[in-house]
């Protein structure tokens, strides 16, 4: 129980106490580190690399360029980044250190090792000067933190001027009954999938849960625009499963 006058959270469908909200998360990420890769190719038939790709694709990363990649886990991103800007270099934060540790396993970190840092970090309070990145990117993370509104700022701060955030995230589908198919196939397939495969069901029930706590594409976009991004826009993935946003610290 929470004591009266505490601030509190959603956790999936949980109210939390606000400072336990990143504790629980990283417990989720610390269960899920191992099989994280291959349930996101089952869960998403690897439609995930189609929507990273998208991702890249509007991102239209150059040499030059310093990425932060927020919630980056595994590295997907970064790996993206630096395989298309190969005079870049990028910085993978993520508030759960076996996520960090599964991404340098892979065989792009060994081949990128000299233009990619892993660094243990919360997106609420980034471990860096203000004014220090080109671009900043949180895929399929920014729904897990605890004050949305906080880690949005952060990315203004350590953006330089003409920095880009870009965010990947389940988003809302407009079409009432494409969410209810949608629904059906979350809540009753990936669950008992990651009992099956990671052998955690209580992680996956959390992670469809706090897909259907995050706002929709245009409540979002206002949230981005009120920490301080000018031209805001979104793009819709697969009907909306996913959406992109991206914005400019002008």
């Amino acid at each position: 129980m929470t004591e009266k006058n505490e601030k509190t959270t959603h956790f999936g469908y949980q109210t939390v106490a606000e400072q336990d909200k990143a504790s629980l998360v990283q417990g989720v990420f610390t269960n899920v580190a191992s099989k994280y890769d291959v349930m996101n190719d089952l869960m998403s038939a690897g439609l995930h690399r189609v929507w990273k790709d998208a991702m890249m694709d509007w991102l239209a990363p150059r040499d030059g360029q310093r990425l932060l990649d927020v919630a980056g886990g595994t590295g997907d991103i970064s790996f993206r980044f630096l395989k298309r800007a190969p005079g870049a270099e990028a910085v993978v934060l993520d508030l759960t250190e076996s996520m960090l540790v599964a991404g340098r396993q892979r065989a792009e970190a060994e081949a990128m090792d000299t233009r990619l840092d892993w660094l243990v970090g919360d997106a609420m309070a980034l471990p860096f000067e203000s004014n220090s990145f080109d671009v900043y990117t949180i895929s399929f993370g920014i729904r897990n933190v605890t004050r949305i509104a906080d880690a949005l700022s952060e990315a203004f701060r350590v953006l330089k001027p003409g920095g880009r955030l870009m965010v990947l995230e389940f988003s809302q589908l407009p079409n009432p009954g494409l969410q209810k198919a949608y629904d059906l196939y979350s809540f009753n397939v990936i669950p008992p999938m990651g009992q099956m495969v990671a052998n955690d069901r209580d992680s996956y029930q959390y992670l469809v849960e706090s897909i259907r706590r995050f706002p929709d594409q245009e409540t979002f976009a206002d949230m981005i625009r009120g920490a301080g991004f000018e031209q805001v826009k979104y793009r819709n993935l697969s009907f909306g499963i996913a959406a992109l946003h991206s914005g400019w610290k002008l």
